[in-house]
């Protein structure tokens, strides 16, 4: 009896002591070490059309090589601008003159405004593109790029429609950005915008594209932008908009606000627009715009209702302006504008976009339908005339 009593409390106490010990010993064995190296090994590079972020950790990825590629070609752009002062009203008075001699060299005072925005370096001869309205007036423009060098700069020609200028500097070995398209951007896509806000030299924001082919009252003569919620603020006008992969897609150029400072909406040129005006200021060239002479209106249900017209294509034509090259060409009100140079159109805003950018004076085929049936005209575009840009009291360009 007392020997079975010894071997109970014998196996009672061994039991005892594996459960003590077991924890401290499974816990040094890390059965949980391989899973967590496998799981990070194994964390994929986010990747789509315009995307390659690298992850840092397990949860956190960066776009620092974007900005590396882009960022050396983002240049801070000041601008100097000398305005003479009226002289002050006393001065037509005899009394006071005596005691402040000659009034005719105190009836200008000269003063020096300065002004600060962005630009971006897109060729290797040293072309940058900015917008019209961060050197517009100067003086005298310089450019001071990331690596700290900087010179003056020449501006090669401006386009106040579109708001952008081309600038060129004579620098040695140039940072290039890298072009990108903007054909292809859809609302969500992750975008950068850098610049120099607040003389916050290579300041980088993050955001996505929020809509595309924004056109607006609101924003004047500028029309077909890219919306973003990235920060803009003074100082980025004219800075870069790139994708992920670190290409230039657009040019900020405005925020919407009623305060004034950024509430979360700013704008940028599409590249492919940019890129086709900065060819033409580049080589000299006038830039002019197509004009038809008539006003359109977007296919409503009453419309289509009314004409019973079922294609998915077309614009209605609401009027047509006396001796426009629409007239001459024979279309009428209440035509249907199918085509234009053989394009299909859907919808006022790029109608009358597609249609500006062709050509003045050159020869192009509509596409109609008039009743029942289907014609197609040559017309001879004219130039448009420069818009007058409404007043805005939404719109801040910085």
């Amino acid at each position: 009896m007392k020997q079975h009593m010894i071997k109970t409390l014998r196996w009672f106490l061994m039991g005892l002591a594996i459960v003590i010990v077991a924890p401290y010993c499974l816990g040094k064995m890390n059965f949980y070490a391989p899973l967590e190296a496998e799981s990070t090994q194994n964390t994929p590079t986010v990747q789509s059309e315009n995307l390659s972020v690298k992850p840092t950790g397990a949860q956190h990825f960066s776009y620092a090589d974007a900005v590396e590629k882009a960022a050396p070609a983002v240049v801070s752009i000041k601008t100097t601008k000398e305005v003479s002062m009226e002289a002050h009203p006393f001065m037509q008075d005899p009394f006071f003159r005596q005691f402040f001699g000659d009034p005719s060299l105190l009836e200008q005072d000269p003063r020096e405004q300065q002004g600060l925005g962005s630009g971006v370096i897109v060729s290797n001869k040293g072309h940058i593109l900015t917008n019209n309205h961060v050197i517009k007036g100067a003086d005298t423009v310089s450019v001071t790029l990331q690596d700290g060098r900087s010179g003056d700069a020449k501006v090669m020609g401006s386009d106040p429609e579109t708001d952008l200028a081309v600038l060129k500097i004579d620098l040695d070995k140039l940072p290039v950005i890298p072009l990108g398209s903007s054909k292809n951007l859809r609302p969500g896509d992750v975008v950068l915008a850098i610049g120099n806000p607040f003389g916050f030299d290579q300041s980088v924001t993050q955001g996505i594209i929020s809509a595309t082919e924004r056109t607006g009252y609101e924003m004047g003569n500028l029309s077909n932008l890219i919306q973003t919620d990235a920060a803009i603020n003074p100082g980025n006008s004219g800075g870069a908009l790139i994708d992920l992969s670190g290409h230039l897609i657009g040019i900020n150029t405005a925020i919407y606000s009623r305060s004034g400072g950024y509430q979360g909406i700013g704008f940028a040129v599409p590249i492919d627009q940019a890129n086709a005006i900065m060819e033409q200021l580049i080589s000299g060239k006038k830039i002019t715009r197509g004009w038809l002479g008539v006003m359109l209106q977007n296919l409503n249900p009453e419309i289509r209702e009314q004409l019973s017209y079922k294609a998915e294509e077309g614009v209605f034509v609401r009027a047509i302006t006396q001796g426009s090259p629409a007239q001459k060409a024979g279309l009428l009100p209440g035509d249907i504008i199918r085509k234009i140079n053989n394009a299909a159109v859907k919808d006022v805003t790029k109608a009358t976009n597609f249609v500006a950018g062709l050509k003045a004076g050159e020869h192009y085929p509509l596409e109609i339908q008039r009743k029942d049936d289907v014609l197609t005209f040559t017309v001879k575009l004219g130039e448009r005339k420069a818009m007058q840009e409404p007043a805005k009291k939404v719109v801040r360009k910085y």
